[in-house]
């Protein structure tokens, strides 16, 4: 099993409803709002994790406010 984080920086006063939005994507195991310098992060766990991605990363792109991601892939 694979894992990656993808961080969400998405406009001001949105990162709740962007976390419950993101949430409900099919292969997202887990969105939470936090602080820093990104307002939500997602977890996400697949044996194909390429395939799975991309297919996530398009679906929060599609959200109006995602501003931007960075993906990070979880190394063992």
């Amino acid at each position: 099993m694979h894992a990656a984080f993808i961080l969400m920086v998405c406009d001001k006063g949105t990162a709740w409803d962007v976390a419950k939005k993101v949430g409900r994507i099919k292969g997202v195991k887990l969105a939470l709002p936090v602080t820093g310098p990104y307002d939500v992060i997602a977890y996400v766990e697949a044996e194909d994790l390429s395939k799975r991605l991309k297919g996530i990363i398009q679906k929060i792109h599609a959200i109006d406010e995602v501003e931007m991601t960075l993906t990070a892939i979880a190394v063992h």
